[in-house]
């Protein structure tokens, strides 16, 4: 170990790059997915599931790599999970058809349970008077890489070729591997002993699976097919029996007791929405911002542009979240989530007034992440005052889960909105500003419903770790 391990910023910070690394991979083959048909010879419909298979293997791995966290260390998974982003990446970079591809990103998505485990690190690894604003640092990674991962790919693209992206994100990767093996001590297995549930993490696939599935290909197969109505039923009979398997075996993939306590079960219900509420904007301002001046809404920015307009809001998470921070302290973590929501609100509404230009546009996104940002800092730490030592990794894994399920469902809302409010320009089908518009209230609406969900949450709730009791971490974060 370096003589730098183990000391507090130095973990924070190699922490907080591997969470930007990893959900910079989730962004940076946007750019590319027009030119994919030709690139890897293959149809658009197919090119399509270089998005999806990382959606529905990060949904799979994610619960699950935070179960082997607990039973195993943190740190000894996450280089686990480094291991597959790296070989993603250079599987992609190799890639010359889309069969490849979508086994290199496939991979790529089993890294996605990096950030809730950086993010459970760190009750191992920091003392408490770090840990309320360490943890907004860390949850705020996922807008932070998101937000550069755009103009960073949008540049490659344009100025060099495509395989770029995937070389350098398997020497990004490779590096931030490095730093946790030197400069992130080990963190203990406080589930040690406990046997892992194989069953219960075939049920959850298979149920994940299904439904995200169906969801994301609902509105291209059809949401009455046979295919999608059996995907539907699948899940429901799936999740059934793997819920009720978890409740009778001794060492569950997920414990559902746990999860069924008010603060944990509100936390995550808010959580979805906060989660189709964060998405719904990387949905709506990038088509707004890219559509032609000529439809009297769109404001014409070419695709590197509409990266750097977009590069600030993310930011923006990064620097709200010691103020997250400051606010549980005085008032703890659920008043944080409800400001948050109601901020992500606010921004969604001032969308009906500034959308018409791109510095408006910006401002709404920047609001809106900054709200995003007080809600996934307060997320963690409501999680982890509610679950025992033993299950905070798969508890905040869970709780990462619940916010995918919520990004999955503002993806086949907002595309459906936007698919049947559309007209045709230039041989294109492009949304009507009516569409963006009614897009925007869904936004505004799911983030409403989120502050109600989190006012709902107890007040007061038994704390399993004295470590995280907002006494403790909250009031002495705000002096960080």
């Amino acid at each position: 170990m370096s003589p730098t391990a183990g000391k507090p910023g130095v973990v924070l910070g190699v922490l907080a790059t591997a969470g930007i690394v990893a959900a910079l991979m989730q962004t940076l083959v946007i750019p590319l997915l027009g030119q994919f048909p030709q690139l890897l010879h293959t149809t658009a419909g197919n090119a399509t599931w270089v998005v999806t298979i990382t959606l529905l293997i990060g949904a799979v791995t994610t619960p699950v790599a935070g179960r082997l966290g607990d039973m195993y260390g943190k740190r000894r998974i996450l280089l686990a999970s480094i291991v597959p982003l790296a070989a993603g990446s250079v599987v992609c970079a190799l890639a010359t058809s889309v069969a490849p591809m979508i086994v290199g990103r496939g991979l790529q998505g089993m890294g996605v349970g990096i950030i809730p485990l950086g993010i459970s690190a760190l009750r191992d690894l920091l003392p408490p008077e770090r840990l309320g604003s360490a943890i907004a640092l860390i949850s705020s990674s996922l807008g932070i890489g998101g937000a550069l991962g755009l103009p960073i790919a949008a540049a490659v693209v344009e100025y060099s070729d495509w395989r770029v992206l995937f070389w350098g994100s398997a020497v990004l990767v490779t590096g931030v591997g490095v730093l946790i093996f030197f400069l992130v001590p080990a963190t203990p297995a406080t589930g040690r002993g406990a046997r892992f549930d194989y069953s219960g993490a075939l049920g959850l696939g298979i149920g994940l699976v299904s439904l995200l599935l169906a969801v994301s290909k609902g509105a291209s197969w059809g949401w009455t097919s046979p295919g999608i109505l059996g995907l539907f039923a699948t899940a429901v009979v799936a999740l059934v029996i793997w819920g009720w398997w978890e409740l009778r075996i001794s060492d569950p993939l997920v414990d559902l007791r746990t999860t069924a306590r008010p603060p944990v079960l509100l936390t995550n219900a808010t959580s979805i929405v906060v989660g189709m509420a964060m998405y719904a904007q990387s949905l709506i301002a990038p088509q707004l911002l890219q559509l032609p001046t000529s439809t009297g809404y769109g404001l014409g920015q070419s695709m590197m542009a509409m990266g750097l307009w977009m590069a600030p809001s993310g930011l923006m998470m990064m620097l709200i979240s010691p103020l997250g921070a400051k606010l549980s302290a005085v008032r703890g973590p659920k008043t944080t989530l409800m400001v948050g929501c109601v901020i992500i609100a606010l921004g969604y509404g001032s969308a009906q007034f500034l959308m018409g230009t791109t510095w408006g546009l910006l401002a709404v996104a920047v609001i809106i992440s900054s709200g995003t940002g007080f809600a996934y800092g307060a997320m963690p730490a409501l999680i982890m005052s509610s679950v025992p030592l033993s299950e905070t990794a798969a508890a905040n894994g869970f709780n990462t889960l619940m916010r995918s399920i919520g990004t999955s469902f503002a993806a086949a809302i907002v595309g459906a909105v936007l698919a049947q409010m559309s007209t045709t320009v230039a041989g294109h089908s492009i949304p009507t500003e009516d569409g963006i518009r009614i897009a925007w209230f869904f936004g505004l609406g799911v983030a409403a419903i989120g502050a109600v969900v989190a006012a709902l949450i107890p007040a007061r709730r038994p704390i399993a770790d004295p470590a995280l009791d907002p006494a403790v971490v909250t009031k002495v974060a705000a002096k960080v």
